[in-house]
């Protein structure tokens, strides 16, 4: 099932909100939407669904306008989560979650033993069964926002489109939303949320929509969108992307250092840039993919050095190109999800000198 934007722009009055935004979510997508406060990500996704109706453009599902689709054929194949805040119900947990099961029944049908042993055993996966009997009204915010999430899963969709589903979320909860979300995608659920962590898209999504009040939006492979540049121009912010080496793998972190000067410039994915990629690999096995990764971006590269370093047995590469900034990016990204290899770039002013 495929979920498009086509060219769509919201706004009231002469105030745009949105504009010319185009957007493709295919079968297994994770499509992660960021922006600022009031650049527009809830009013993004209200509007993909057809909750608003685009001033100029359309929202389309399998090649067919969401408007003009049935409330029924819809919800039987999308799910919403809406943020927990703007929820309120005295029904119990395990009743607000039987609703999601709705679009599976024929008319007039009502839940049976099966579907209460689904909505069971969702809830127990999201850890929150113990909750079952609870009214939703004496919850917590954070309990709430797992309980919408949940009877958006045991619908079964093919699309769920979750806004902010990591809010109100201690630690705990959110990695298991988290892995709920890419474990829905592997299986082949199409999966888009907007979020104000784009540490979770990076790690996430394979795919990310970048929204910046004034200066319109990048859409494409998550890699080259949640970059360095791209957070200081979209947010304001100086910020690291580095990585994390765990035991089962190489994790990527951002961290805000301070606040930037130049926050009114332009998103240039494509703007050639003069970098030195250092790479430190402890992990001899690697050394092929790391050439072969190499090799694919042999069109931009100047220089190369290695050399081992025997009393550490590592090895150490320099690798000096001028390429886009986005493929710059996406190589490093790519070399820092090889186990035991850790990568950093570093780039040259604008002016040509270091």
């Amino acid at each position: 099932m495929i979920l498009e934007i086509k060219n769509a722009s919201f706004g009231y009055g002469k105030n745009t909100i949105l504009d010319n935004i185009s957007l493709t979510a295919e079968k297994g997508d994770l499509i992660a939407i960021l922006g600022p406060n009031g650049a527009g990500k809830t009013t993004l996704i209200r509007c993909m669904l057809g909750f608003l109706k685009w001033t100029k453009g359309e929202s389309m599902l399998d090649g067919e306008n969401i408007n003009s689709i049935s409330a029924r054929k819809l919800w039987s194949v999308v799910s919403y989560v809406p943020q927990a805040k703007s929820f309120t119900s005295a029904a119990t947990v395990l009743e607000t979650v039987l609703l999601g099961r709705i679009s599976t029944l024929s008319m007039f049908s009502q839940p049976k033993q099966k579907d209460i042993d689904i909505c069971m055993q969702r809830l127990s996966e999201l850890g929150i069964s113990h909750l079952a009997e609870k009214r939703c009204n004496e919850i917590s915010g954070g309990e709430l926002q797992m309980v919408l999430i949940c009877r958006a899963i045991v619908s079964d969709p093919q699309v769920i489109v979750l806004d902010e589903p990591e809010s109100n979320l201690d630690f705990k909860n959110q990695l298991i939303v988290l892995n709920t979300l890419s474990e829905l995608s592997k299986s082949g659920v199409t999966c888009i949320f907007n979020t104000h962590y784009p540490e979770h898209a990076l790690r996430l999504s394979n795919k990310a929509l970048l929204l910046k009040k004034r200066d319109g939006y990048i859409f494409g492979e998550t890699s080259k969108v949640v970059t360095e540049e791209n957070i200081e121009k979209a947010f304001g912010v100086k910020a690291v992307i580095a990585s994390v080496e765990t035991k089962e793998s190489t994790l990527r972190s951002i961290t805000a250092l301070r606040l930037s000067d130049n926050e009114e410039d332009p998103i240039s994915p494509d703007e050639e840039r003069l970098a030195i990629i250092s790479i430190i690999a402890s992990d001899y096995s690697k050394g092929e993919l790391i050439n072969d990764y190499l090799h694919e971006a042999g069109k931009y590269l100047i220089g190369r050095m290695g050399m081992p370093y025997r009393k550490d047995k590592v090895n150490i590469i320099n690798v000096t190109l001028k390429a886009p900034y986005s493929e710059i990016e996406s190589l490093v990204t790519r070399l820092c999800t090889l186990d035991g290899v850790s990568v950093k770039a570093t780039y040259a002013k604008k002016e040509g000198s270091f």
